[in-house]
C-alpha cells in the first residue's frame, strides 16, 4: 500500500480538531502481519524485513492477524529524538552477520501511529485499533505514537529532545493512500546554520558552503533550494564576477555569508537543507566551527548567556559547556526534574573559588521552580531553561538526594565504589561486577555510571514505598559486607581515610535520607572535564577508564551506542523487592 503523505507547513494549526505527534527522522515503513510472519515495506515498496530483524521476527498474538501499521522505522536517542545517521547506516548493511549484531547493540523500533485496515474510518477510531494493536503485542521495539492535545505541550517536548519536528492531523481525517493534502501537516524544526558560500557548480546549480576551522575552511555541504529567482541570479552574477572559474565550477573566496536552514550539518554533508537569508551583519571569519556548534544546538530563544569566552576548565569555555548541556538536557533532565537540586558553582572556573548551592537563589528566574520544605526554598530543575539558567550561572556539578521532592522514602539505591585514587579505578571495576554476580542472583535490575570523578556508582531503581532509608541501608550494608568477606584486601567500610590504605572504600552510609550522590550526565570539576556517565555493564572490564568520558565525548558517545539507562523507569516498575528483602535477615 502507498501511505499517505504529508504537506509542509510553517504555521501548525490550532484547536480541538486537531491531534498532534512528534515527527521522527526516520524511514517512513508499513508494517505488514500475516500469518506468514511480519513484513517491513519501506515508502517505496522496498522490502526492509531483512535489515531489521529485532521486528521483522517479532512473534505476533495469533488473534491480531492480518494487520497493518502505517509508521516511522527509527533507532532512538530519546522517546523523542530519533539517529536518523544511525538508521541510514543499518539500511545500507547487506551482511546477515552484520545486521544481527547491529540489532543486538543498537536496535531499531517501530512508531506506529496508524492502522490501515479500514481506511473511510476516522483517525480517532483507527487510533483506537493502533492502541490495541501495539498494546496486544508488548513489545519494546514496537510503539505507538505518543498523541498530543494541545500544540504547546508538543512543542516544549519538541524543542528539548531536538525532534526533527511535529505533525499535525485533523482527528476526523480519513486514510488517503498516496495522496497529499491539507489534513495532515508537518512543520520542521529547523537548525538555522551561518556560513560562507564557496563554489557554483555549473552542472548542477549546486551552491557549496563551508566555515572556518582553526583558520583552514571546511566545507559544510551543498543547497540548491530556497532561494528566489532573484536571488539565484543576483548570486550567479557574483561568482561570475568575483569568482575564477575551474571546469564547470565557479569558486569564490570565503566573503558573502548566509543562513541555511537544514535538520544537521555533518561529514561534510546538510541534512534537508534550505536556504535561509543572506547575512550581510556578518563577516566569514565569523562563519566558525565553534558558532556552527552553537547554531546546531538549538538553544531557546529566551536563553541569554553570558561571557561565554570564559575558559571554566583551562581547554574549554562556557561556550562549550552550555553547548553540552543544550545537548544533554534531555537525557539529564529525566533524573532531576523531581528532585532538590545541589549545585556546586565555579563562576570563574575550576580553578577559582567554588560553593555549594541548594537554596534558590532570590534574583533566579520564575522558571526555576521553588520547593518550600521546613521554611527553605529548594530548587527544582525540571525544563530545559532553567538546566540553561543554572548552567550559565556556573554550575557545573549537579547533585541529588534518593528521593522526590516530598518524598520521605527513596526511589532508587545507589552504592558508591570510591577507591584511594584513579590509579586504583580497576579495584571499583573488581568490585562493581562482584556486585552485579550478586544481584544477577536476586534478579534484581541494576544500572552502573562513573562518578566522573575516581569511582563508580551501582543503581538500583525502586519504587518509592516498596522500601525505606533504614531498610536500603541495611540491603547496602549486607551487599558490602559480603563483598569484604569475598575480598577482604581490596574493600573496606572503614570510613577513616587513614584507616583505609590502599582499599577501596565501599560508602554504604551515603545513602541515607539528606545525602546525596552525583546525577547521571553531571559534568565534574576536574582538569578533564569528565562526565558521571551511564555504562553499559558489559563495557566494566578492564582497561576502563573514567578519563575517557567528558562533555567532548558524551554526546557523540549516546548517537552512536544510545543511552545505557533508557530503561531505568522501567526497571522501577518490576525489581523483585521481596527477594532484595531477603539481604534484610
Amino acid at each position: 500500500m502507498k501511505p499517505m503523505l504529508l504537506t509542509a507547513t510553517t504555521d501548525l494549526p490550532e484547536g480541538e480538531d486537531w491531534i498532534y505527534e512528534i515527527k521522527y527522522d526516520g524511514f517512513r515503513a508499513v508494517l505488514e502481519a500475516t500469518e506468514e510472519g511480519i513484513k517491513l515495506w519501506s515508502r517505496n515498496g522496498k522490502d526492509l524485513s531483512d535489515r531489521f530483524p529485532e521486528i521483522s521476527e517479532i512473534n505476533i498474538p495469533k488473534k491480531l492477524i492480518p494487520f497493518s501499521l502505517d509508521g516511522e522505522l527509527t533507532i532512538l536517542n530519546t522517546p523523542y529524538q530519533s539517529n536518523f545517521q544511525a538508521l541510514q547506516t543499518r539500511g545500507r548493511m547487506r551482511k546477515q552477520t552484520r545486521i544481527q549484531e547491529a540489532a543486538k547493540q543498537r536496535p531499531a523500533t517501530f512508531i506506529a501511529f496508524d492502522a490501515t485496515r479500514k481506511l473511510s474510518l476516522p483517525l480517532t477510531k483507527r487510533k483506537k485499533e493502533t492502541t490495541k494493536i501495539v498494546t496486544t503485542i508488548a513489545h519494546p521495539y514496537i510503539q505507538e505514537a505518543q498523541t498530543f492535545e494541545r500544540l504547546q505541550d508538543i512543542q516544549t517536548i519538541a524543542e528539548l529532545h531536538l525532534a526533527e519536528g511535529i505533525v499535525a492531523k485533523l482527528k476526523k481525517s480519513t486514510y488517503q493512500q498516496g495522496e497529499r493534502g491539507q489534513q495532515w501537516l508537518k512543520w520542521k524544526q529547523w537548525r538555522t546554520v551561518s556560513c560562507f558560500l564557496q563554489t557554483y557548480d555549473l552542472k548542477n546549480s549546486y551552491y557549496e558552503a563551508g566555515i572556518y576551522t582553526r583558520e583552514s575552511v571546511q566545507s559544510l555541504g551543498k543547497f540548491k533550494h530556497g532561494l528566489s529567482d532573484d536571488e539565484n541570479e543576483t548570486l550567479k552574477t557574483f561568482f561570475k564576477e568575483h569568482g575564477k572559474k575551474e571546469k564547470q565550477t565557479w569558486v569564490l573566496q570565503p566573503s558573502v555569508c548566509v543562513d541555511i536552514h537544514c535538520l544537521n550539518a555533518e561529514e561534510e554533508e546538510f541534512r534537508e537543507p534550505m536556504f535561509h537569508q543572506f547575512r550581510f551583519d556578518l563577516s566569514a571569519e565569523e562563519c566558525t566551527e565553534a558558532k556552527l556548534k552553537w547554531d546546531l544546538s538549538l538553544f531557546p530563544s529566551t536563553f541569554e548567556p553570558s561571557h561565554v569566552e570564559k575558559h571554566l576548565w583551562s581547554h574549554l569555555t562556557k561556550e562549550d559547556f552550555l553547548c553540552y548541556m543544550r545537548e544533554i538536557a534531555p537525557h539529564m533532565l529525566p533524573f532531576i526534574n523531581e528532585k532538590k537540586l545541589t549545585l556546586i558553582r565555579y563562576p570563574d572556573g575550576i580553578n577559582e573559588e567554588s560553593f555549594f548551592q541548594k537554596h534558590r537563589p532570590d534574583h533566579a528566574p520564575d522558571y526555576l521552580k521553588t520547593w518550600m520544605e521546613n521554611g527553605e526554598p529548594f530548587m527544582i530543575c525540571d525544563q530545559l531553561l532553567s538546566l540553561l539558567w543554572v548552567a550559565n550561572q556556573g554550575a557545573l556539578e549537579y547533585h541529588i538526594p534518593f528521593e522526590k521532592a516530598g518524598g520521605q522514602e527513596p526511589d532508587e539505591i545507589v552504592i558508591d565504589l570510591d577507591p584511594p585514587d584513579r590509579s586504583y579505578f580497576h579495584y571499583a571495576i573488581t568490585a562493581a561486577n562482584l556486585l552485579k554476580h550478586l544481584l544477577d542472583e536476586l534478579e534484581v535490575v541494576s544500572f552502573i555510571k562513573t562518578s566522573g570523578n575516581k569511582g563508580m556508582q551501582i543503581h538500583i531503581p525502586i519504587q518509592e514505598g516498596d522500601l525505606s532509608y533504614e531498610e536500603t541501608r541495611k540491603i547496602t550494608e549486607t551487599l558490602a559486607t559480603l563483598l569484604i568477606q569475598e575480598e577482604p584486601d581490596l574493600f573496606t567500610v572503614e570510613r577513616l581515610k587513614k584507616n583505609r590504605g590502599d582499599r577501596l572504600y565501599i560508602d554504604y552510609v551515603q545513602h541515607a535520607e539528606g545525602k546525596t550522590i552525583i546525577a547521571p550526565y553531571s559534568p565534574r570539576a576536574t582538569e578533564e572535564a569528565t562526565v558521571a556517565t551511564p555504562l553499559y555493564w558489559e563495557e566494566v572490564v578492564e582497561g576502563l577508564k573514567p578519563e575517557s568520558f567528558s562533555i567532548k565525548t558524551i554526546p557523540a558517545r549516546i548517537a552512536e551506542k544510545g543511552c545505557p539507562f533508557k530503561n531505568y523507569n522501567l526497571a522501577r516498575r518490576s525489581q523483585p523487592i521481596n527477594k532484595l528483602k531477603k539481604l534484610l535477615q
